[in-house]
């Protein structure tokens, strides 16, 4: 697999890894009574806090990823039987990480989809709203979007990579 494959799977596993875990610890705390509907200063602190999550996960994941492909291509390298340096193993990194014009291509298609996921999910709170629903449940939808954003829109990276522009 390729470079830009590799890391966008990675991205979106680690994405709805942290989307897993929070829909998991509200439903959890809500059934046990911990936090009740109207309390929107913990729901508040709750996003905050799995916001911040989400960043440190992404920034580890993504050194851990860079790691592991700079150790992937070491031995790719050996195994070739090439004498393997640093900065032929650099160079080899800097190649993979090239951004040309089709890159950049799905990246504008990629934000597009991204966009439209937040709209409907923006869309879907309001009228959650309008129906007098609590408000935890518009918050919460829009929460979703914005995760769910992120996961939809790598994998339609995936299949802009795989299927061309």
């Amino acid at each position: 697999m390729s470079y830009q494959v590799t890391r966008t799977i990675t991205r979106i596993l680690s994405g709805a890894a942290v989307l897993i875990v929070y829909l998991l610890y509200v439903y959890n705390r809500y059934q046990v009574g911990l936090l009740a509907m109207d309390e929107y200063q913990s729901w508040a602190l709750t996003m905050l806090i799995f916001i911040g999550i989400g960043i440190a996960v992404a920034i580890v994941v993504e050194i851990v990823f860079h790691i592991l492909f700079s150790i992937g291509v070491a031995v790719g390298e050996s195994i070739k039987g090439a004498p393997c340096n640093d900065k032929d193993i650099e160079k080899t990194i800097k190649q993979e990480m090239v951004e040309d014009e089709m890159a950049r291509m799905i990246d504008l298609k990629t934000m597009r989809v991204g966009y439209i996921t937040v709209g409907i999910g923006f869309f879907a709170s309001l009228i959650f709203l309008a129906l007098d629903y609590p408000v935890f449940i518009m918050v919460n939808i829009l929460f979703v979007s914005f995760f769910t954003a992120g996961i939809i829109e790598a994998a339609a990276r995936l299949y802009y990579i795989k299927r061309g522009i």
